[in-house]
């Protein structure tokens, strides 16, 4: 899942970010409030943590703003522990959760997944998708009960288009989405090519229809409809 982490103090922002990458997200940070509201402009994200104390601005107008602009992303504040006040106005901005500092990371990364759970998959453990059931927390997928071994990158792939079912998306979206924000300067997209043509060969080989389909000139689509 890719997130925006949103967060002044370096040491604490990089132990986040360290943390949630081994954990299997897809972490961007931001240390200032301008910076983030940047990002957020530029790129869609599954959850932003945003911390609400920032050395220029003030981490609940970034709730508000990604509110704003009706923003499917999650949103976990991170406030002081005297900051109740704060606390309150966050949720009741439309922040789906919130934590104190000091925090366990392991403690993070439990939110994060209920978060994404309910955003994503409506609180289910499993979903089911064709002949594809995926679990999401789990990182593994099935083809009529049977196990498909992934690579990180084709789950995070698979999971993108099928969340995405029937929207065609285009190669540079893919690109952003699955392997980071940093990727938009690429100058070509043939990694992607791979990817896509791994994951097909990987399901088809275990029996499930070929949903991934190539369209040319545009990107992907991921049908259950037409496959």
């Amino acid at each position: 899942m890719k997130l925006l982490l949103v967060e002044d103090e370096p040491l604490l922002s990089q132990s986040v970010c360290q943390y949630l990458n081994e954990e299997g997200y897809l972490v961007t940070t931001a240390g200032t409030y301008q910076e983030a509201s940047q990002k957020i402009n530029d790129y869609d994200y599954e959850c932003v943590v945003v911390d609400l104390m920032l050395p220029d601005g003030q981490g609940l107008d970034l709730v508000r703003t990604l509110k704003q602009r009706k923003s499917p992303a999650g949103i976990i504040i991170v406030t002081a522990k005297d900051a109740l006040a704060d606390k309150l106005t966050g949720l009741e901005l439309g922040a789906d959760d919130y934590l104190t500092k000091p925090f366990h990371l392991p403690e993070l990364n439990a939110r994060l997944r209920a978060v994404l759970r309910r955003r994503l998959f409506g609180g289910q453990e499993q979903w089911q998708v064709g002949e594809l059931t995926l679990w999401p927390g789990q990182q593994r997928v099935s083809v009529q009960g049977e196990d498909v071994k992934l690579t990180g990158k084709e789950y995070e792939l698979l999971l993108f288009l099928a969340t995405n079912a029937e929207r065609i998306l285009s190669k540079t979206a893919i690109v952003e989405h699955v392997w980071g924000d940093a990727m938009d300067v690429a100058d070509s997209h043939e990694f992607l090519y791979t990817h896509v043509k791994n994951l097909r060969r990987k399901l088809t080989a275990a029996g499930c229809p070929d949903y991934v389909q190539t369209r040319y000139g545009m990107g992907y689509l991921f049908s259950v409809k037409n496959a």
